[in-house]
């Protein structure tokens, strides 16, 4: 991943903390990280880790302080080889599968989704990876030519047993790699 540039854009799932792992190793394989956030992933992991791991400046809002730097959704996309999501929430899944661009992130994938690659790895409560909606919405991103790195089964955060772990960071690391290829 040598000179990639990657954009990892992190919602607010439990999981965001296996996004700082992931960030760093595929800056440890020669990757540039820039990493966008939701205002729900701030509340979990803050920014200054993503800064600290990526060496990075981090993408926070649509609407950057006047004079600091230009990370907006444009900008990450004219440098962007590609995006990846994780976790990737049921609330983003949607709106990538509606086309809304209510924020950063969702911004940032309707502009880069249409000529990037993107691999997005799910990370929700069971009966909400379950729920027919869920399924449909992945199914449209899919369609569009989405890599979908499939949730593992086990403890969830919510105390229940099955699937919508997000999958483990050399797991999505793997899929990225293949999808740059």
């Amino acid at each position: 991943m040598t000179d990639r540039d990657i954009i990892l854009c992190v919602t607010g799932g439990i999981a965001a903390y296996k996004a700082a792992a992931l960030a760093s190793r595929l800056r440890q394989d020669g990757a540039s990280v820039t990493v966008a956030m939701t205002n729900a992933a701030q509340k979990l992991v803050t920014p200054h880790t993503f800064e600290g791991v990526t060496g990075n400046p981090v993408a926070t809002t649509l609407w950057p302080e006047p004079g600091l730097y230009r990370l907006d959704h444009i900008s990450l996309a004219d440098r962007a080889d590609m995006v990846v999501v994780a976790p990737a929430t049921a609330n983003i899944i949607a709106k990538a599968a509606a086309g809304i661009a209510d924020d950063l992130v969702s911004t940032t994938l309707v502009t880069l989704g249409a000529d990037r690659p993107v691999v997005i790895a799910p990370a929700m409560n069971n009966r909400m990876w379950a729920n027919p909606i869920v399924q449909r919405n992945v199914r449209t991103l899919k369609d569009l030519g989405w890599h979908i790195v499939e949730p593992a089964e086990g403890w969830l955060a919510c105390g229940e047993k099955g699937p919508g772990r997000m999958a483990e960071p050399d797991d999505i690391r793997a899929a990225i790699e293949t999808t740059l290829q």
